[in-house]
């Protein structure tokens, strides 16, 4: 993770626009609307298929063609939205907004960006329910657990590439697998690996941050998370009193957000074993087909939550798990805003952010290895599956493996 500067300031960003091409000044540091950022990562989520991807074109909007922030700025918030829970495109929508606009600002960039997939899910969400039976729907879907196996293993060795660098993070992520298939909680696995990655990694030395600057308005940003969450518990507690199975609902997602560092396929183990294996709500083959929907719509993998709560308690239980899936990152996002680069001085946070990393490739592995278990497989099957790692492998939009799986499916099955 490369972080050049502490947060923004004007005293810390002094000389640093000049980062930027000259023939496109930064705009002044007033702030933008609600109403036009909302607008603008609206139009933005319409087309955010790929997921992490999407975080290139927010950085060509924010930076390069609306000048809202600065190059140094922006990676500063990359660098902060990849150690803390949540999809990291959403998570970096939001700072980009709140930067912009301020905590307003980050509430409309957050929800205009992750509305389109929302709505898509929705509605796919309500087409699975009604149609899953016919004998075409059921070929469809055959074929696409046979992608999401694909798609699960490619993003686990993804994973693997950037986060396990020495034996140490090796010996954590197959341990965290070994517990998986033991029957262990994700959670549990999670919180363990942290602890341990203070013992393994505490050898290991990294420079300090050399700058550390106070972003203007901390105070404002801290109350304004404040609010949010007081808010949020508020509204656990009326759910609480009036429909226990919606607050369960609610109670789980919040659990899935707040300890799904790595981005949106992050969630996905701890997902699977509340929804399938703790609470029995959907079976595996469903939540697979949860998964796949989530690959044609655009946003976050993590949309997955909308369809596990339709297919639970129907429109409102969709609506309480996405705002529950996606809540709590937000609330640390502006909470956390300021003071990042303090944290980033002491060593232990940054080897317990580690080691949750590390660990997440097991949870990915062990996940992966259950979604293939649960395939009859057969020789097409199998040359689904390989054509669709090498159209991985060439750098297709997953909304293309998704679609041709899908139609090649209905053909085959």
């Amino acid at each position: 993770m490369r972080i050049r500067r502490a947060l923004s300031s004007p005293e810390c960003n002094e000389g640093l626009f000049n980062m930027t091409d000259e023939s496109m000044p930064l705009k002044p540091s007033s702030r933008v609307g609600p109403a036009k950022l909302f607008l603008a990562f609206l139009r933005l989520g319409v087309t955010a298929f790929g997921g992490p991807a999407m975080v290139a074109y927010i950085r060509e909007m924010a930076v390069t063609k609306k000048r809202w922030l600065s190059e140094a700025t922006f990676q500063d918030g990359v660098a902060l939205c990849q150690s803390i829970p949540g999809a990291t495109a959403m998570q970096i929508a939001a700072y980009a907004g709140l930067r912009a606009g301020g905590p307003s600002g980050a509430a409309a960039a957050f929800i205009g960006f992750g509305l389109p997939a929302f709505l898509i899910m929705l509605f796919l969400s309500f087409l699975y329910r009604e149609f899953q039976q016919f004998h075409v729907a059921e070929s469809v879907f055959f074929g696409l657990r046979v992608i999401v196996v694909v798609i699960m293993a490619n993003a686990t060795w993804l994973f693997a590439r950037t986060s396990l660098k020495n034996l140490s993070d090796g010996g954590l992520a197959i341990g965290t697998a070994c517990f998986l298939f033991a029957g262990g909680a994700p959670a549990l696995a999670i919180l363990l690996s942290a602890g341990l990655a203070l013992v393994l990694y505490r050898s290991i030395k990294e420079a300090p941050r050399s700058e550390i600057c106070e972003t203007p308005d901390s105070a404002g940003f801290a109350r304004t998370a404040i609010g949010v969450a007081v808010v949020a518990t508020a509204a656990l507690a009326v759910l609480y009193c009036l429909d226990r199975n919606l607050f369960a609902l609610a109670a789980l997602m919040v659990k899935v957000n707040v300890l799904a560092l790595g981005g949106g396929y992050a969630a996905i183990p701890l997902m699977l074993h509340e929804v399938t294996e703790k609470r029995a709500w959907l079976g595996p083959e469903a939540f697979m087909d949860g998964i796949a929907l989530g690959q044609v719509t655009p946003g976050p993998v993590v949309i997955t939550a909308t369809f596990v709560g339709f297919q639970v308690r129907g429109i409102l239980g969709a609506v309480v798990a996405t705002i529950a899936v996606f809540t709590p990152s937000f609330v640390l996002l502006l909470g956390l805003v300021p003071y990042f680069d303090r944290l980033q001085q002491f060593g232990a946070f940054r080897h317990a952010v580690r080691g949750a990393l590390v660990c997440f490739v097991g949870l990915l592995f062990a996940v992966t290895i259950r979604f293939a278990i649960a395939i009859p497989w057969s020789p097409v099957s199998v040359l689904l599956g390989c054509l669709a790692l090498v159209a991985i492998r060439m750098k297709v939009d997953l909304i293309w493996v998704v679609g041709f799986g899908s139609l090649i499916s209905a053909i085959l099955f």
